[in-house]
């Protein structure tokens, strides 16, 4: 009798094993866009640019001329915030609460009721910052902000350095990265030990050691962007970056796997639809969508402390 319970034990682990590898092997590129192509799904707008997923039903990105915040509910576009402070990248916290890096208005806002919002971030060392670009939010709810400077931007530089930032939920602010010359998109891994930063100044993306307590170690060139802006992560910890060329997809230790052409150039993308896996992409006048194999990482719905 046991020597019988055994086998069926060996065979169940037999059958099992090989599962679990398929299950971990790695997508390939094609296998990842398959047939699928880019569509469009709305168009009009003068630059796009921060598309966010509310882990529901509501997508929202913005319109940076127009100073709008656009949300596109059942396939209908319509403005979401008037007068968005020329708003940039955005995401939704924990909460759901819709976190925006406000570029014209040199701030990191955030939604806390309709039509309502509060700052989270204006200053660094009593200095105005320059003109948040991007964001990302970890597990433990910091927020990790880009400040490069484009242009004449609003107002007279007050900041010595282009830098990375991260927002602690005292409302602290740290200044953690200045090794980029202009440090555009970013993204936290799934696991949370690598913090993501497009550096477009360079061309590069770089990835930096990140700790649990939000600090960062010496980042390392991971890969060639030339181009390269906004950026998603899938649950494979795949990287999704818009360039010039259309969305670089690249594995976790920086190597590339290809690219998905865009009609338009894209600014930046993420993950959202019913299934994570149908990546929003922000182009110039338009949005557009692909329907993917991969599943994108969402640190609101996969990652949080419980």
């Amino acid at each position: 009798m046991i020597r019988t319970l055994v086998m069926i034990a060996v065979c169940c682990v037999a059958l099992v094993l090989p599962a679990c590898a398929a299950e971990s092997t790695p997508l390939t590129f094609d296998q990842i866009v398959g047939q699928a192509k880019v569509e469009k799904v709305a168009g009009g707008f003068k630059f796009t640019e921060g598309p966010a997923w509310d882990y529901k039903s509501l997508l929202v990105f913005s319109d940076i001329p127009n100073k709008h915040i656009v949300q596109v509910k059942d396939g209908q576009a319509s403005v979401y915030r008037d007068q968005s402070g020329e708003s940039n990248g955005l995401m939704f916290d924990a909460k759901g609460q819709l976190v925006a890096c406000e570029g014209g208005a040199r701030r990191i806002s955030r939604q806390t009721a309709p039509g309502k919002w509060e700052t989270l971030a204006d200053s660094y060392d009593g200095k105005k910052l320059n003109s948040p670009n991007d964001l990302a939010i970890d597990s433990a709810g910091q927020v990790y902000f880009t400040d490069p400077r484009y242009g004449k931007g609003s107002g007279p530089v007050e900041q010595d350095k282009e830098a990375v930032y991260r927002i602690d939920a005292d409302g602290k602010v740290a200044r953690i990265i200045d090794d980029c010359k202009k440090p555009n998109g970013i993204a936290v891994s799934p696991d949370g030990k690598t913090l993501y930063v497009v550096d477009n100044g360079a061309g590069v993306t770089r990835a930096y050691p990140l700790a649990a307590d939000g600090s960062v170690g010496a980042g390392k060139t991971l890969c060639p962007s030339r181009g390269g802006d906004g950026m998603a992560v899938d649950s494979a910890g795949n990287l999704y970056i818009t360039t010039g060329k259309g969305i670089l997809v690249a594995d976790p230790a920086g190597k590339e796997l290809g690219v998905i052409p865009v009609p338009e150039v894209p600014a930046n993308c993420c993950f959202g639809g019913p299934k994570v896996s149908t990546l929003y992409i922000t182009a110039r006048t338009g949005l557009y969508k692909i329907d993917l194999a991969a599943r994108g990482w969402q640190v609101q719905i996969d990652g949080l402390k419980k």
